[in-house]
């Protein structure tokens, strides 16, 4: 099993509407790096949920993958801001994962609490300028981090 973290807009899709969903589809990624890692993932890896543009910014909950390397269904609707016109159902540009709701953490772990626990090369995510929407976690920073969520 691997640890990921993958960053939401709570305001688009937050570990609410995941709790409600209970599944869905992880769409709409459209950077390379990102999607060679969601093309990584393996049934069972953990992903922490990260409440991006909103304040505070941190980790929220926990899910895990449920189907990988399925073909992301915005690429090809025309309709969609993902949308990718030079993907076609023969060759697709655009994988992504199925994920499940774990559970939802009772405090928030704020980007301030993560820079002041790990280094930028211990956790992507405290990176000045990182940008990257889904990211690999070693599994010792994993259990540091699930630690400090279950107190």
């Amino acid at each position: 099993m691997n640890y990921w973290l993958m960053k939401s807009e709570p305001d688009v899709y937050g570990i609410e509407d995941l709790k409600r969903d209970r599944t869905t589809v992880w769409d709409g990624v459209r950077n390379y790096q990102a999607r060679n890692f969601l093309r990584s993932m393996i049934p069972g890896d953990r992903v922490f949920f990260y409440h991006s543009n909103t304040t505070p910014l941190g980790i929220v909950g926990l899910m895990k993958v449920t189907e990988p390397n399925i073909d992301d269904p915005t690429q090809f609707d025309a309709k969609s801001k993902y949308y990718d016109p030079k993907a076609t159902k023969e060759s697709p540009r655009w994988q992504t994962v199925i994920v499940e709701f774990v559970e939802t953490f009772s405090q928030i772990i704020t980007l301030d609490k993560l820079r002041e626990t790990f280094s930028p090369d211990d956790l992507w995510v405290v990176r000045q300028g990182n940008r990257l929407s889904v990211m690999p976690v070693p599994d010792e920073i994993a259990q540091k981090i699930l630690k400090q969520a279950r107190g």
